[in-house]
């Protein structure tokens, strides 16, 4: 069992990453081969509209022509059991690297063939972990939802379920009162990090006890 962890966010110390670092100590603890990889530390850009992997007879299997840092990461993931991927939610959206990312990784393996979905073969089962500043019912007013089931649905692709790990109302800052932010209770905020990420990382722990379970 392999499981890659895909970190969207430019800080491989923050709520992102620890939660995806808890997934996958949950899918160790059943045996699986893990890796961790930060998008930030790539360098590489979004789809070039070249239809390489779209011209017939094209040797690509799934994995985008680009030759960049961005290939061997896109050759591992089609060749694991399990894949997570992680961003925060920046603008309504996440991080444009993670966009970036999922045009490399998607669309080579979207199907412009009649009745065809998807060229994948294999099954990759999938779970996106989303942070943001927002509270939950601030996320639903927002529709934040709507981009959500879209990038569910295109993980669909590789046959496998996607589930969806959503954690709210995160800490931004480790000092409040450094930065012009005076909308937000830094009470709240130390008090959310205090007692409810922890219980998001348990969560997440057992998220990947159970997809390394198949």
């Amino acid at each position: 069992m392999k499981v890659i962890a895909v970190n969207g966010s430019p800080r491989k110390g923050g709520n992102t990453a620890t939660l995806l670092r808890n997934v996958l100590k949950g899918a160790e603890t059943k045996g699986a081969a893990t890796e961790l990889i930060n998008l930030y530390e790539l360098e590489f850009k979004g789809c070039y509209s070249c239809f390489a992997c779209k011209r017939k007879g094209n040797h690509g299997n799934g994995v985008c022509s680009i030759k960049d840092d961005l290939r061997e990461v896109l050759e591992k993931i089609l060749n694991c059991d399990v894949l997570l991927l992680g961003s925060p939610i920046y603008f309504g959206n996440v991080t444009g690297e993670m966009r970036s990312f999922l045009e490399r990784l998607i669309f080579p393996n979207l199907s412009y063939n009649t009745g065809d979905r998807s060229v994948f073969h294999g099954k990759i089962v999938s779970a996106f972990v989303y942070t943001m500043n927002v509270t939950e019912e601030q996320m639903k007013q927002l529709n934040y939802e709507a981009i959500i089931k879209q990038n569910q649905a295109l993980l669909e692709l590789f046959h496998g379920q996607s589930e969806i790990f959503i954690c709210n109302d995160t800490y931004q800052f480790k000092d409040y009162s450094m930065y012009e932010a005076s909308k937000f209770n830094a009470v709240h905020k130390a008090q959310v990090k205090a007692e409810q990420f922890p219980e998001d990382c348990l969560k997440a722990f057992e998220l990947g006890s159970r997809l390394a379970m198949g």
